[in-house]
């Protein structure tokens, strides 16, 4: 059947409106709503968490589960605190922070451009700022009754250390020779002191790391690889080369442990910025923990008996600034042949969180219908929705990002055909009720 033509697209241009989309549509919203929310946390809906976990599935098979010379894991958020002194968190893990005198404000001193006017009781438009002074990101808790020294804990600042300790268990228990990897997706916690951009800069947030261990020799070949890699998932995932674009650091960015360094970024509205780092962070890691825990976490090749560290190569995406890439990407509003205007969200449909909607023409059709819907559920996440005329049913499903509209009408019964309606191009195909799944399934996976 024939498309509706669209006369006219535009992306996303504010912030503001996909913000607004993702609480509507239940994608993102604040945490603790109901009090007013807090600042730098966020809940993710029904719609939100599909999308996460789909993100999240997709990394794991590519850098896990396809891949032999790789191990997973899924460490503790809290870890010795001696961890945090080796990697140099407690000590050195900071920002720059000033406080203004005049409206009681505190921001990040290399941010003062985006700080704005000064809102204080005496009227002045200038802030009244504080010399900077160095603030520690880690979140810190207490262990057990006491109120100690001793007691003292911090919820993990990045996921990457724990696999460092647990890299010789792992190594050994996974019978991995070098060059081989550990990845793992879990939460981690920064006390920022001015998040912002909605998810992008957010104090609880999650992460998906790999540390890939290698022979000295062959870190440039394995950094080179990994960026590759990379690279080829977020287009994978439906970016384009004119929003993704790579960034390597600068000298003077690089960390004193740091060989190499390259950012994977985005084109937000609020302009570029990295969802992932490629890192060569070279046996920086493994020599510190192995002189803080007195553990020897070198390793010897069997073939040339030869004791060295490990080089370590590191890729680490932000989950929740990935989801956030993806759902302005995809972001669109249309206006269509008939004078109509619509929101749609032009999301993979591996990534989609719905993967197709059954929608009975009539309530009476509700028996069949329920029948499909039940079918479907088997293999894929379905929404069912006999509410409203069809056209408001379609627009919902768009807004939400559903690649595919399953419609059934009086004719069903007669033919054994139903309706496929395609997001993007809004195109319908009648085909049997029987080869639905079949035919969903194969538009709806991953790229090989």
């Amino acid at each position: 059947m024939a498309a509706d033509q669209v006369l006219e697209t535009r992306r996303l241009e504010r912030m503001e409106d996909l913000v607004s989309l993702c609480a509507r549509r239940g994608y993102i919203f604040a945490s603790s709503e109901i009090y007013g929310g807090i600042n730098g946390f966020w809940d993710y809906g029904p719609l939100g968490t599909e999308l996460k976990n789909n993100l999240k599935a997709f990394w794991w098979q590519r850098m896990i589960r396809e891949r032999a010379d790789v191990e997973g894991i899924d460490s503790a958020i809290i870890a010795h605190p001696r961890t945090w002194e080796a990697s140099g968190h407690v000590e050195h893990f900071s920002d720059p922070m000033v406080d203004c005198r005049a409206c009681k404000k505190r921001f990040r001193a290399d941010q003062l451009d985006d700080a704005g006017s000064c809102s204080s009781r005496e009227g002045t438009s200038e802030h009244d700022l504080t010399e900077p002074r160095n603030f520690n990101l880690m979140l810190q808790t207490r262990i057990g009754a006491s109120e100690d020294a001793a007691s003292t804990a911090y919820l993990r600042a990045e996921t990457c250390q724990p696999i460092f300790n647990d890299f010789k268990r792992v190594r050994e228990a996974a019978r991995q020779k070098v060059p081989f990897g550990i990845g793992q997706i879990g939460k981690a916690f920064r006390n920022e002191i001015n998040p912002r951009n909605f998810t992008f800069r957010s104090r609880e947030f999650e992460q998906a790391e790999l540390e890939f261990f290698c022979h000295p020799s062959e870190r440039a070949k394995w950094f080179e690889h990994w960026k590759e890699e990379r690279l080829r998932f977020h287009r994978d995932l439906g970016f384009d080369d004119d929003v993704l674009r790579t960034r390597p650091h600068d000298a003077d960015e690089l960390a004193h442990y740091c060989k190499a360094a390259v950012d994977v970024e985005y084109r937000f509205p609020f302009g570029w910025q990295e969802i992932e780092g490629i890192h060569d962070r070279g046996d920086w890691d493994l020599s510190r923990h192995s002189e803080y825990s007195g553990k020897d976490l070198s390793v010897t090749d069997e073939a040339t008996k030869e004791r060295y560290m490990p080089m370590v190569i590191e890729t680490s995406v932000g989950v929740d600034r990935t989801c956030l890439a993806l759902l302005a990407n995809a972001y669109c509003e249309e206006v269509i042949g008939d004078g109509d205007k619509r929101t749609v969200l032009r999301l993979s449909p591996a990534i989609a969180p719905i993967k197709a909607a059954v929608l009975p023409l009539s309530k009476k059709l509700a028996e069949p219908a329920h029948a499909l819907e039940r079918d479907l559920r088997r293999h894929l996440n379905i929404f069912y929705d006999d509410a409203g005329n069809i056209g408001r049913r379609y627009r919902r499903q768009d807004e939400a990002g559903t690649p595919y509209c399953v419609t059934l009408d009086f004719e069903t019964a007669d033919d054994g055909k139903v309706t496929v309606r395609e997001r993007d191009s809004m195109a319908q195909e009648r085909i049997a009720v029987g080869a639905v799944i079949a035919y969903l399934e194969e538009r709806v996976g991953f790229p090989a």
